[in-house]
């Protein structure tokens, strides 16, 4: 299986949205190699970033799962191999 290193960035301007969050990145746990949140308390907001190791569809699907979540604003990069 073929694999990418990934980088979802996530924007969370909605505490409430934090709960789907969660539960969406439990589901995809064993592809995440680590995850970081700074809390940015002068915009109301906290940004988060998730580092994974994971085949692209796999990829895409997380990216698609969080940017259905309301309150989130989400992004991704990943390597070309």
């Amino acid at each position: 299986m073929d694999t990418k290193i990934a980088l979802i960035g996530i924007l969370v301007r909605d505490w409430n949205s934090t709960d789907d969050l969660n539960r969406v990145l439990h589901d995809y746990s064993q592809y995440i190699i680590g995850r970081m949140g700074i809390p940015y308390k002068p915009k109301n907001a906290n940004v988060i970033s998730v580092a994974l190791d994971a085949p692209q569809d796999i990829i895409n699907a997380l990216a698609g799962k969080i940017g259905r979540i309301p309150g989130l604003t989400t992004k991704t990069i990943s390597s070309e191999n």
